[in-house]
């Protein structure tokens, strides 16, 4: 059933985790590397891979014998360092570098903007809303992500280090309350 505070929800939870904003620097950088990106390449891509994730993953789950609560759990503490990132400024993930002819897909699309985080976030929502809402969410994403690859150049320039700065450690302290909320949620279902 379609609810707007689920999809609201999702929305800025998956809003936060991609941090198409926060990721600004890493298009202009890989943007600069390889003389240019593919825009549209990338949206699709990031676009397929979310729903592919979100519709098949609890199945590669069952593979291994890990239901979506514990899944949400290792989601939550995903999401936790991934807000620490935001907000102090330090780098505890490390993403190796693609190849310049596929830059769009890799490292772009994947792992920049569907990366684990993103991945393991869809997961975990799923413990929580009804997929057609985090389906809607994603979809609204996509020409925020599209726009924002589009307009790389002219936002670091327009919004500035700080700008970016201000706008990454706010929604990490947002992507940090969500990440105990996960937490707290799922490990109640587990514990019980």
């Amino acid at each position: 059933m379609i609810s707007l505070a689920e999809i609201g929800s999702c929305f800025m939870v998956l809003f936060a985790v991609i941090d198409i904003i926060g990721s600004i620097p890493i298009i202009i950088d890989i943007k600069n590397k390889t003389g240019n990106i593919q825009p549209i390449t990338t949206t699709l891509v990031s676009m397929v891979l979310m729903i592919v994730f979100l519709i098949g993953g609890e199945t590669v789950l069952g593979l291994f014998g890990v239901d979506v609560y514990s899944f949400a759990v290792a989601g939550a503490f995903i999401l936790f360092f991934i807000a620490l990132e935001m907000i102090l400024g330090i780098q505890l993930f490390n993403q190796k570098e693609g190849l310049t002819h596929v830059a769009s897909i890799v490292p772009l699309a994947f792992p920049t903007i569907a990366g684990a985080g993103t991945i393991s976030t869809l997961i975990s929502l799923r413990a929580e809303y009804q997929m057609v809402n985090i389906i809607i969410a994603i979809l609204l994403n996509v020409p925020i992500i599209y726009m924002v690859l589009r307009l790389s150049g002219r936002l670091q320039k327009a919004l500035g280090p700080g700008g970016i700065a201000v706008i990454e450690k706010a929604f990490g302290i947002i992507l940090l309350a969500i990440a105990i909320k996960l937490f707290s949620k799922n490990l109640g279902v587990l514990i019980q």
